[in-house]
């Protein structure tokens, strides 16, 4: 059962281990809240699965470290297991799904774990890992469903109260629930007034609909960019715990995750991956009603990004914020069309990063065309005004995206 005499062991355990993350300042996150950053993006293999990882290691018996340990993950866990592993001396073996991105399979053997590639998706690893498990008495490691694993994550809440003792939230993101759960138990456990909320992406809403129809529930499928968090069941511990201990469930969409990770980089120099966005995307785009004028935490869980999946990530976020857009202005094929309405954009601030001009198709009025114009701007307002500029000088804007 979980206590908090465990957190506080577990704290003590790590404490030679991972880095205690800083929490800094983000004014420009949500201007009608105090907002802070717990960066766990900063953490020793990027992700603050380590911390449960290596709490749950560091406890097992001398028979179960010498048969070694075994897990099944895409990404964070993999990496927390065989880094706590090798740091324990114990032999790690790593499930994961032959269509895992290379860059993740290459960081978890190089934290010293042998690598076993499953043909098929997830739960295919999943079930795997089960049958090695049973067949070399290997001890399991649970990235969720596991009271040292949640223990091991609740140290994170400690910090917190330790870094910020007068906080009003704490907003964690939720995948299978365990970072949640363990953050949610220790704070509440020394302080209930503070308020702690959870976030999932909309496209892996397990948690919220269990919590919401009262029992856990299984979603046929997920699909976000928040990988991290793409879990189609919550734990039965960590389900006690978030329908106990939290006070609310929240989700956020692809385009809200795609500009915190932007605004993420732009504001403070922080590469999150989606899963750690989405309580920035949550407070940013104030889906959680009470945290107008309080001091609140965004847990920053980690940033083992994909870098090839990055650029279209930030791009989603441009697009999303009117950063950037797609003018289609018709127009008569004539000189002096592109100029004028180069300089109606110019004259107004806007940036062109691309131009293409078509004629018009086959009915359409013989002597007219289309031009495609690729936009930089400040913001919706500004894209505005220049649609207004260009519709006033006689200019007749098809549409924009």
């Amino acid at each position: 059962m979980l206590t908090l005499d465990m957190i506080y062991k577990a704290q003590h355990v790590l404490k030679e281990v991972i880095r205690s993350t800083d929490l800094i300042k983000a004014p420009k996150i949500n201007p009608q809240a105090d907002v802070y950053l717990k960066t766990e993006n900063l953490q020793i293999t990027g992700s603050f699965k380590v911390r449960g990882a290596y709490y749950k290691i560091s406890q097992l018996t001398p028979e179960e470290r010498e048969k070694g340990v075994i897990a099944c993950s895409a990404g964070n866990h993999a990496q927390g297991v065989a880094l706590a592993a090798t740091k324990a001396g114990i032999k790690s073996l790593i499930c994961l799904p032959d269509g895992a991105p290379i860059s993740k399979v290459e960081a978890t053997k190089s934290y010293g774990a042998e690598v076993c590639l499953v043909p098929g998706v997830y739960d295919d690893a999943y079930n795997k890992a089960l049958q090695l498990r049973d067949e070399k008495g290997y001890t399991f490691i649970h990235p969720f469903d596991d009271e040292m694993v949640i223990a091991g994550q609740g140290t994170i809440g400690l910090e917190l109260l330790e870094q910020l003792p007068d906080v009003d939230a704490v907003v964690v993101p939720i995948g299978g629930g365990g970072l949640i759960s363990g953050v949610a138990f220790a704070i509440k456990s020394l302080n209930p007034k503070i308020k702690v909320y959870g976030v999932q992406a909309a496209g892996a809403p397990s948690m919220y609909n269990s919590i919401n129809d009262g029992k856990i529930e299984r979603l046929d499928s997920v699909s976000t960019i928040a990988d991290g968090i793409a879990v189609k069941e919550p734990g039965e511990n960590t389900f006690k715990l978030v329908n106990q201990y939290v006070d609310g469930v929240y989700t956020v969409t692809e385009d809200e995750i795609s500009c915190a990770i932007l605004s993420l980089i732009e504001q403070h120099k922080l590469i999150a991956e989606g899963a750690g966005a989405v309580p920035v995307a949550a407070v940013m785009f104030n889906k959680i009603p009470a945290i107008q004028g309080k001091k609140v935490v965004c847990l920053v869980s980690g940033g083992n990004v994909d870098v090839t999946i990055l650029s279209r990530v930030i791009r989603r976020g441009l697009v999303k914020s009117g950063r950037a857009s797609l003018l289609t202005i018709e127009l008569v094929d004539k000189p002096g069309q592109l100029v004028g309405v180069s300089k109606i954009i110019a004259d107004l601030g806007g940036n062109v990063t691309g131009v293409h001009h078509e004629r018009a198709d086959e009915g359409e009025n013989i002597s007219g065309c289309f031009l495609r114009i690729q936009l930089e701007t400040r913001n919706f307002e500004h894209l505005e005004q220049i649609r207004t500029a260009l519709k006033d000088a006689g200019f007749k804007v098809v549409d924009n995206a």
